[in-house]
């Protein structure tokens, strides 16, 4: 690598890269680094560092050809980051980057592994797909060394050519709850699904529409189903029977309102007994969801894994149910 290390006198250090941390101790009040490993050396700096006792500095001296550590951070995040995306200003090296707004969280995974296989260029993030908030922290970048060779740079830019990182705002779709089950229509058992919805959707910012009870008639629940699309609701969701008890008549019911059927069962526990359908509305396919009795009883669940993405647009087929096994078992 071309680099220069050498010792310097301060005053003669302006421009140059310290090679290690330069430390200040107040007895009894602090002791921790005034300026980190790789700070470039300013000529404000120079009296503190005076003050400090360093009369001579061990620096690398800029070599043409080379980057520093917080320009080559720069670098990567410009080739990288994508909307709704907040990059914080290097420290160490390294930059921060924070959601700007509540979302989906996405990773292009194949293009974040070919960044990270260049050499001498990182990045870390938190799992894609996730719903994440405002201020939340997602990710983070660097280098390894102080400094980078410019054409290591050169090729990370020729290779990443679209953003690896972005935030999906959501939508905000009026929801319809069609709730299943004689015994709560007749008023033997309080309706439990109801308000755990309403509080789900509330906390996504989607309005509640309307709910119905319709018993267990398959053809009742499916009308409701019609209706409920028919008045704009941009996401249906379908509670009880939803298990292969001869009784449990939701499955049925969503195939008979005319929707076309992704997956009945998921790989993501709780949710095993997941239906996702799309109805043909007013606006385009609306989700259909058939939620089992799980999401009603757990923190964390299918609907946790399936709505966000949902409400960022995206539509889902069967492969990308399938794909939920790796991480479906979900923490509680």
């Amino acid at each position: 690598m071309r680099f220069a290390m050498k010792t310097i006198a301060v005053e003669e250090a302006v421009g140059t890269i310290l090679c290690q941390d330069i430390t200040r101790i107040v007895p009894g009040e602090f002791k921790g680094p005034v300026f980190r490993k790789g700070h470039v050396v300013t000529e404000e700096d120079i009296p503190v560092l005076l003050d400090v006792g360093k009369e001579h500095l061990y620096v690398y001296e800029p070599q043409p050809g080379m980057v520093h550590e917080n320009d080559a951070a720069w670098r990567i995040v410009r080739c990288a980051v994508g909307g709704n995306l907040h990059c914080s200003d290097p420290k160490e090296g390294r930059i921060n980057i924070t959601a700007e707004c509540d979302g989906l969280f996405c990773v292009d995974e194949d293009l974040l592994f070919t960044l990270n296989s260049l050499g001498e260029i990182t990045m870390a993030t938190q799992r894609g797909n996730i719903r994440v908030r405002k201020g939340e922290s997602v990710a983070a970048t660097r280098v390894t060394p102080l400094v980078i060779e410019e054409a290591a740079l050169a090729a990370m830019e020729a290779a990443v050519q679209r953003p690896i990182l972005q935030v999906l705002p959501f939508a905000q779709p009026a929801i319809g709850i069609v709730t299943t089950g004689s015994e709560v229509e007749k008023g033997r058992i309080k309706d439990g699904f109801g308000p755990v919805l309403r509080a789900r959707f509330e906390d996504l910012g989607c309005p509640v529409h309307g709910q119905a009870f319709t018993g267990d008639d398959a053809e009742r629940t499916a009308e409701a189903i019609r209706k409920f699309a028919a008045e704009g609701c941009g996401m249906i969701c379908v509670t009880g029977g939803m298990s292969v008890d001869p009784d449990d008549r939701t499955p049925l019911a969503i195939r008979l309102s005319g929707a076309e059927i992704i997956c009945y069962g998921s790989p993501v526990y709780p949710g095993a007994m997941f239906m996702l359908a799309y109805l043909q509305g007013p606006q385009g396919p609306v989700p259909v969801l058939g939620l089992p009795g799980g999401v009603m009883f757990s923190s964390n669940s299918v609907f946790d894994v399936v709505v966000p993405r949902l409400l960022a647009g995206q539509r889902l087929e069967k492969a990308d149910i399938c794909r939920l096994g790796c991480g479906g078992l979900l923490k509680q």
